[in-house]
């Protein structure tokens, strides 16, 4: 289906899907679920400004990209999964699930997993202290550097 043909909420389900980072082969799946539209991934392409066949996309598609990234990447918060809590719960689940059904490898795989999410394992946060938790020793003094004498080397 050519761009022409193709009707505008299609492409702004292109155009929005693209800019939350989906690969084109993912947004071909989705626009045949949502729409039952059949297109190419080559199609798809064309309406990322970031890719080579998306160079002369319209101002009005590479504007919505623009909004619909910096929408997408403020509002991770309203995402599910980047909540440490919807990730516990969901590994609660599968835990269950595994051990109920006797696969007790993917049961304590997913427990370790639940450890390593509330150790912080999955962070990037970082506490620094010295021995037993205390604080770190002061930094050593700079090193200073002598100038030696010449010696009649000049």
């Amino acid at each position: 289906m050519a761009k022409g043909n193709m009707p505008v909420a299609v492409q702004t389900f292109i155009v929005q899907s693209l800019a939350c980072f989906d690969s084109p082969s993912v947004v071909v799946a989705a626009v045949k679920k949502e729409y039952g539209e059949e297109i190419t991934r080559q199609a798809v392409e064309g309406y990322d400004p970031n890719k080579r066949a998306g160079a002369k996309l319209a101002a009005r598609w590479r504007a919505l990209f623009e909004e619909t990234r910096k929408a997408f990447l403020e509002n991770t918060a309203e995402i599910a999964i980047s909540h440490r809590a919807v990730r516990l719960r969901a590994l609660q689940r599968m835990a269950e699930k595994a051990e109920t059904q006797g696969n007790m490898v993917l049961a304590a795989s997913l427990m370790k997993q639940a450890a390593e999410e509330v150790g912080n394992v999955y962070s990037n946060r970082r506490e620094l202290t010295g021995k037993d938790g205390k604080d770190l020793p002061a930094p050593a003094a700079p090193v200073t550097f002598f100038e030696l004498p010449s010696n009649g080397r000049d």
